[in-house]
This record gives structure tokens, C-alpha cells and sequence, in this order.
């Protein structure tokens, strides 16, 4: 006769799964503690009103203020095409210095790792913040947080994918007297190429929700114009913004997702 395994008195009663639970409550209750936040503010007649308001005006969008949208959302997806093709390619002999398997040289890579984590640890709104100062506000600022943004991501990406390609061509090209070009050339590239396709498709759809946010401090495109009418109060023509960048992520992710498995 086959008997069960007994369970724990930790399994049996859920006590992990509790400890977790009261654990998020209590850092909960901490964090709400230590920034002076009052939960109860949140859920007040003022805070309710407010929000039946602003959610009565959105649920009547001026469908007339679409002509003023095209423009800043065609910038929004400029910039982050730019700006994800410009980091990727910056980000490409990186990725390859970062290798181990194309590198053998320690503190080259862990040069290189530090450069590509220092850029990737600093948030997109900061980056946008610096470059509207120094660019001023417009597209261009945008482009350029969103280049920054892009070598930090594709660089790890990639390098990632390099390291665990087939190490078998490399050694093959090796043993006949190639140089470091024709290896990257003939043995990573044809590994990695729908890998490193897949990544640039994933970066760019994240490039296009970012840059709705970075435009909101000034860096161009529909989130700048987002900022203006809900600075004004003006959550009609608000409305119409948001519904419109949710088509277009939806639509990009759909495309990202179809070409990505054309590729896989």
C-alpha cells in the first residue's frame, strides 16, 4: 500500500505564505509610517469628489482635439525609433567587450560591465530631467534620454545572449587562424541575430511607453502635450490623449508580438 507523504506542520497550516503575507503588512505600515503617508486621505469625501469629477469629464472626450494629437504622437514614435536604433548600435561593441567568450582580457569586461551598469542604474525621468536643462524642451532631449536608456538595456541584452551562443563555430574558426572580426562575423552574429531582433523590438515598445512619460517633464512628443491640457484642467481633450497612446502601445506590442514569432 502506497502512503502519502506527510506534511510539515509549516505546510500543512500555510505558515510561510502567512509569514510573507503579515511581512508585506508590516513593511507596508513602516514605509506609511516613515513618509508621514495617511491612507485615510485617500478615501475621503474631498479625494472621492474629486476623482467622480475628473473621471466624468474623461468619460466625455473632445473628439474634435484629435488633429492637435497626430503631430506629438508622431513625434513620440520618432523619438523612440531613434532613439532605440542609435542606443542599439552604441550598445552593440559593448555587448561584445562585455563577453567572455569574445573578450579574455578580465578588466576590459569588467570595465566595460561597470560603464554599462552605472548607465543602466540612472531612471529615464532623471535622464529627460538633465537633457531638457541642457537641450531644452523638444524632441531632441527625448532622443537622447531614450539613446541612454537603450545602451544601457541592449547592451546587457545582448552580451547575455553572446555568452550563451554554441561556443563550437568559435572554436572551429580559432583553430584556422581567424581574427577576432571574422569570428564576431561568421560565428555570433548568425547566433545571436534573432535574439538581438527580438531584444530591439522588445526596447522599442518600451521606448514608446517611455517616452509618453519623459515627455511629460518636458522632452517632447504627446506627453508634453498630455502635461499642458491636464495642467489646464482640460480632461476632454485629456481623455481623447491617453485613449489614443493606448491604441498605439496596443498596436506596437501586437506587431512586436507577431514579429517576434516570425523570427523565433
Amino acid at each position: 500500500m502506497i502512503s502519502l507523504p506527510k506534511r510539515t506542520v509549516v505546510e500543512r497550516f500555510h505558515i510561510k505564505e502567512i509569514a510573507y503575507f503579515l511581512l508585506i503588512i508590516l513593511l507596508l505600515m513602516i514605509s506609511s509610517l516613515t513618509t508621514g503617508t495617511v491612507l485615510s486621505e485617500f478615501f475621503n469625501h474631498d479625494s472621492l469628489g474629486q476623482f467622480a469629477v475628473l473621471w466624468q469629464k474623461m468619460f466625455r472626450p473632445a473628439w474634435s482635439y484629435w488633429s492637435y494629437v497626430v503631430s506629438p504622437l508622431l513625434d513620440t514614435i520618432r523619438m523612440a525609433l531613434v532613439g532605440t536604433l542609435l542606443g542599439t548600435i552604441i550598445a552593440i561593441p559593448f555587448a561584445l567587450l562585455s563577453a567572455s567568450n569574445i573578450v579574455t582580457v578580465a578588466w576590459i569586461r569588467g570595465v566595460v560591465r561597470i560603464i554599462c551598469n552605472l548607465v543602466r542604474t540612472l531612471p529615464d525621468l532623471l535622464l529627460a530631467a538633465v537633457f531638457t536643462a541642457i537641450l531644452g524642451f523638444g524632441p531632441l532631449a527625448g532622443v537622447v534620454t531614450l539613446l541612454i536608456f537603450t545602451f544601457g538595456q541592449m547592451a546587457k541584452l545582448m552580451f547575455e545572449a553572446i555568452e550563451t551562443i554554441d561556443k563550437g563555430p568559435l572554436e572551429a574558426l580559432e583553430a584556422v587562424g581567424a581574427n577576432k572580426l571574422q569570428i564576431i562575423v561568421f560565428a555570433v552574429v548568425p547566433q545571436i541575430m534573432n535574439t538581438f531582433l527580438s531584444n530591439f523590438l522588445y526596447t522599442f515598445e518600451v521606448n514608446v511607453r517611455a517616452s509618453t512619460v519623459i515627455g511629460y517633464v518636458g522632452a517632447g512628443g504627446i506627453g508634453q502635450l498630455l502635461q499642458v491640457t491636464i495642467n489646464q484642467f482640460r480632461y476632454d481633450e485629456t481623455a481623447v490623449i491617453i485613449f489614443v497612446i493606448l491604441i498605439v502601445v496596443v498596436g506596437i506590442e501586437f506587431m512586436n508580438n507577431y514579429l517576434r514569432e516570425k523570427l523565433a
